[in-house]
């Protein structure tokens, strides 16, 4: 068998520019390719690190629980670790995205917040303890 050699997450989104803008710009996230297709418009973010978390109802309701209050989680959520989760998370609401829930200190020790971006994706903004 092989080796799995990268975690891509594909994400389609309504407001091509606007999305662009918000993961670059307002979360900080590296923009390394962009190109348009005769179809539409690609844009290639890359990360230092990638980690693919899977978690069964019970977990993901826990998450829920601890970063929102209650269950709301689809079946992806995108957890990005930040430098100061308070300040990200000021500055993707100031670009338009939508508080779930405050920062707060989560029971396995990191600081986390939950917003939804402006096309609908649920992100976990966190601190490592």
């Amino acid at each position: 068998m092989s080796e799995t050699r990268e975690l891509r997450v594909a994400l389609t989104v309504d407001d091509f520019e606007h999305a662009v803008e918000f993961y670059r710009r307002v979360l900080g996230v590296g923009l390394s390719a962009r190109w348009t297709e005769p179809a539409g418009n690609v844009g290639v973010f890359t990360l230092p690190r990638a980690t693919l978390e899977l978690l069964d109802a019970e977990a993901a309701a826990g998450v829920d629980a601890a970063e929102v209050g209650r269950r709301v989680s689809g079946p992806v959520r995108l957890a990005l670790e930040v430098a100061d989760a308070r300040a990200s998370q000021a500055a993707a609401i100031e670009a338009g995205a939508q508080l779930m829930g405050e920062v707060r200190r989560a029971a396995w020790g990191d600081r986390v917040g939950r917003v939804e971006s402006p096309e609908g994706m649920q992100l976990t903004l966190f601190e490592e303890a």
